[in-house]
């Protein structure tokens, strides 16, 4: 069997073989449990993007879903959001760095529950979803497109049209003053069908429920995995940056890996990204947010550059990361396996001198991080890499009343 079909079946393993003789759940302290207890509950609770009207709506979700697989969006037609991001492939694209028109410098990211991230992309480049899926539609690179290009599709296409108009209210216009609109609507109704790209629970989810419960469904637990999450939680420490229900404290770290891209260039990070983004007219401070000066812009109004974001990327989810290799913001890390000897033989000296603290060579031994690879395989879902397409809509009416 291929080695990602058995990465795909393993969560269902996991959960239905009948436990080893003798297993059980290690004997965990109480401090312990309190660090377990808060990798979850999941799934959370779910609430609309206040920065976007079209959050939630279906319609929106529906147009959303027939624009992320339509290569139109790009003036070449050789771009669509699933050249990067394939349903059987995690919603990621397995390659080292993304394929645009041309290659990029950046790994593709999974789209693993978006909607629980306050900054996205590897740099936090976008404030919002909707700015993200909005900035590759204009990047010469990926898309290469134009607002006047993107209203250009709806003009050709009669249903696309239609469901436009159902989800914002209104027709999309075909003149140069009202293109930016439907630019930036087309990127809100992409991220409101992202939204419900969602993970499902996993091995580790019903081990947590079942030791808050002190239900012995927990012994069900392998106990090699146990013994990856009390490293995880503990000498590890890699709890500090990758907590909370999405294993991510959706910040940004320098964790040692090179940021050399090329003959004399560098890839530096949050530091570049951020400084767009506060350039940006489609950041959550501009006119474009459906919530534009309120508590969702908090972060970007008092976001400010520092030295020590140089070199820094973005604190991924560990959620379906069994599924969505290869690793690291530039891709250069094949396997689980050497991403846990990374950290285990860390090289300090290329961390950044002013940031990143907290990491130290961990020094695991070979036993070590085979029980931490063993805990990380157990955040896959019953999915695996192997995510549902969206069903295909029924045509669109143009006389159904908008709502």
């Amino acid at each position: 069997m291929p080695h990602r079909a058995l990465l795909a079946l393993l969560p269902l393993m996991l959960l239905t073989a009948a436990p080893p003789v003798g297993a059980a759940a290690l004997d965990f302290s109480a401090q312990e449990r309190q660090q377990i207890a808060s990798l979850g509950p999941w799934p959370p609770p779910m609430a609309p993007d206040p920065s976007n009207r079209a959050s939630g709506g279906a319609h929106a979700i529906s147009l959303g879903a027939r624009l992320f697989f339509d290569a139109r969006l790009s003036p070449s037609a050789r771009v669509a959001c699933v050249t990067c991001h394939q349903p059987d492939r995690g919603w990621a694209d397995g390659r080292p760095r993304a394929q645009g028109l041309v290659e990029l410098e950046r790994n593709t990211p999974a789209l693993a529950s978006l909607r629980l991230q306050r900054w996205f992309g590897w740099g936090g480049g976008s404030d919002s979803l909707w700015m993200a899926s909005l900035r590759p539609l204009l990047d010469p690179r990926e898309f290469g497109s134009s607002a006047a290009a993107v209203a250009g599709v709806y003009a050709r296409d009669a249903d696309l049209a239609c469901r436009y108009r159902r989800a914002f209210g209104h027709a999309p216009a075909d003149g140069p003053a009202d293109e930016e609109t439907v630019l930036v609507n087309t990127a809100k109704a992409l991220a409101a069908f992202q939204e419900t790209l969602r993970t499902g629970r996993t091995p580790f989810d019903e081990f947590r429920d079942a030791l808050a419960r002190g239900d012995e469904a927990a012994a069900r637990y392998p106990l090699a995995a146990q013994r990856g999450l009390r490293l995880f939680i503990g000498r590890g420490n890699c709890i500090a940056c990758h907590n909370g229900p999405n294993f991510s404290n959706g910040e940004f770290a320098d964790v040692g890996v090179p940021y050399f891209v090329g003959p004399g260039r560098v890839d530096s990070g949050r530091h570049d990204d951020l400084q767009r983004l506060r350039a940006s007219p489609h950041n959550l401070l501009g006119r474009h947010s459906d919530a534009a000066g309120g508590a969702a812009a908090t972060a970007t109004r008092h976001a400010s550059l520092e030295p020590r974001h140089w070199g820094e990327f973005r604190v991924p989810s560990l959620r379906n990361v069994a599924v969505t290799a290869p690793y690291m913001h530039n891709g250069s890390m094949a396997t689980l396996p050497d991403v846990v000897l990374h950290y285990s033989t860390l090289d300090e000296s290329r961390i950044h001198s002013s940031a990143q603290p907290l990491l130290r060579p961990l020094r695991l031994s070979p036993q070590e991080v085979d029980a931490l690879v063993a805990f990380l395989e157990t955040l896959t879902d019953d999915a695996g890499a192997g995510r549902p397409r969206p069903p295909v809509p029924a045509p669109c009416e143009p006389s159904a009343q908008v709502k």
